[in-house]
């Protein structure tokens, strides 16, 4: 091998082709310099030479790369292997269907249907475990210093316990240290969610309370707060923050039937309907022509109230109530034919007991406890959902 195109081994000094990986003798991985400058270092050398130095770097970093490049082999061969072992077991699954099939046990469509249906579900726990230890730890961070140790312990007994399923347990450790500490913006409204959820809102109110006083401008805290309001008959409040919350954050079905709904008590038609109206435009949906059907019956404008509940049972065939209103505008206008028609539709399941904007002694019907248990849902889900993409709640 002529002199100088040799790579030599670092720790055999043998001579290799140039390009080899491996010393052929020794096996050791070959490097083009080791052994750093200074430990070279010849008399009357007044600095370091700076192509030296760059060629340390350089050997450095061909011995990270290489070693990176082993790691990311060995992973590749891993997944490799497990996407072959997930193939023959999802094949050995669809074969043991198959025959349980034939056999009359087992219908696979039903089981593809509730097998992805619980892997759905699988996805969103999940999700919503990462969701709370997110939430969980950005409550710890405006944890006062002097309340910290007991505020740390309750606030994660509390999340452990809901996310054990013992939700009510773990809600009642977060109160307690909502007493601690409560000006803590993310965790009253993480409490006052919950109750809303649930359509307690005489207890929602108080947590809510609380998070709009540190986070005014906070137009879902406003926007909760104010249907929670409402539900509990404090009319102008509710206005107010419900105003708010459309005014600064866009429309929302929940927004616009809480405000409807608030002229409707007041006998207001003419700003209820508007309100009902922006509902249906947020959210094109049976329910919002439901209300409008609803309106409009109490109104005695029979023409639109069916043209607005039949767009309701279009949508959905399995609305009762929205049939049974539908038979009875039919009743009013004389076309007895369609309303035994649209009775018949109807069936047992009609909430015939109370009309929709019926009110109570009290001057008010709630919200979301009031008859109308599918609207309540809705009007919950769809407020909890409102303008989500808003920036988590910071404390001042």
């Amino acid at each position: 091998m002529a002199p100088g195109i040799a790579h030599y081994c670092q720790k055999c000094l043998a001579a290799n082709p140039l390009g080899q990986e491996f010393c052929s003798r020794c096996g050791t991985r070959l490097m083009i310099v080791v052994e750093p400058s200074s430990s070279r270092f010849e008399a009357g050398t007044s600095s370091l030479s700076t192509d030296e130095h760059l060629l340390e770097r350089i050997s450095a970093a061909e011995n990270r790369t290489a070693r990176l490049a082993e790691r990311l082999e060995r992973s590749l061969d891993l997944l490799l292997r497990y996407a072959q072992n997930a193939y023959f077991d999802r094949s050995l699954t669809r074969a043991l269907i198959s025959l349980l099939e034939e056999d009359g046990i087992v219908q696979s469509e039903r089981l593809e249907k509730l097998w992805s249906e619980r892997c759905e579900k699988d996805a969103l726990e999940q999700e919503e475990n990462v969701h709370r230890d997110e939430l969980r730890l950005r409550i710890l961070a405006h944890a006062q210093a002097m309340e910290r140790p007991v505020f740390t312990e309750l606030v994660n007994e509390g999340f452990l316990l809901i996310e054990d399923k013992q939700v009510q347990e773990g809600i009642t450790k977060l109160q307690d240290a909502a007493e601690i500490s409560d000006e803590n913006a993310a965790l009253n409204l993480y409490i006052g969610e919950h109750y809303f959820r649930r359509g307690k809102t005489k207890h929602a109110r108080t947590y809510l309370t609380r998070a709009h006083e540190a986070l005014p401008d906070d137009v879902r805290v406003a926007l909760l707060l104010g249907l929670a309001c409402a539900d509990e008959g404090e009319v102008e409040q509710a206005k107010k923050l419900l105003s708010h919350a459309m005014q600064q954050g866009g429309s929302s079905f929940a927004g616009h039937y809480g405000l409807g709904w608030l002229f409707v008590a007041e006998k207001n038609w003419r700003r209820a309907l508007g309100e009902f109206k922006r509902a249906l435009s947020a959210r094109p949906s049976p329910e919002a022509h439901y209300v409008l059907g609803c309106l409009y019956y109490e109104l005695n404008r029979d023409g639109l109230a069916v043209r607005h509940l039949r767009k309701a049972v279009q949508m959905d065939e399995s609305y009762a109530a929205a049939f049974y209103l539908l038979a009875q505008a039919y009743e009013r206008t004389g076309r007895k034919e369609l309303a035994r028609e649209a009775l018949k539709r109807a069936g047992h399941k009609a909430t015939a007991a109370v009309p929709l904007f019926q009110t109570t002694k009290s001057g008010y019907r709630r919200l979301m406890a009031g008859a109308d248990k599918r609207l309540a849902e809705m009007l919950r889900d769809d407020a909890l959902k409102a303008f989500e993409a808003a920036p988590p709640p910071q404390s001042h």
